[in-house]
């Protein structure tokens, strides 16, 4: 039995991207801590549509900020995201597609799993 985090499904968490790397803990994976206040949990395949709707709330993750390592998100990129984004965007039917293996398990405690596999894209 693995001691790391889980995943949605219950699984070891899988890492969601290294390029580009991603996750709060730029480590490639969708882990969260103390730190963490967004809670970046929910592995997602960014689209145009999505990357216009979190810039019309105020988060543009398309333009690069180097101070923080995000080097900027294109359509098609995977990402860790927050948990409430997703949520957000979900409830405006703007919601990415999610790598449920890469899905940490504590994004169920804000969205039903029901959600993610409505959007889940097709498993590696």
């Amino acid at each position: 039995m693995s001691s790391g985090p889980s995943n949605v499904l219950g699984d070891p968490l899988r890492p969601c991207c290294f390029e580009p790397v991603t996750g709060f803990y730029r480590d490639g994976y969708c882990r969260t801590g103390p730190g963490d206040v967004g809670l970046h949990t929910v592995c997602v395949e960014v689209t145009a549509e999505f990357l216009a709707f979190s810039q019309s709330r105020g988060n543009d993750l398309s333009t690069p900020r180097p101070e923080y390592e995000f080097p900027g998100l294109q359509p098609g990129d995977q990402w860790c995201l927050c948990v409430t984004r997703w949520k957000q965007a979900l409830d405006a039917g703007r919601a990415p597609r999610v790598k449920l293996e890469s899905t940490h398990i504590s994004a169920l405690e804000f969205v039903a799993l029901e959600d993610l596999q409505r959007h889940a894209v097709a498993r590696d």
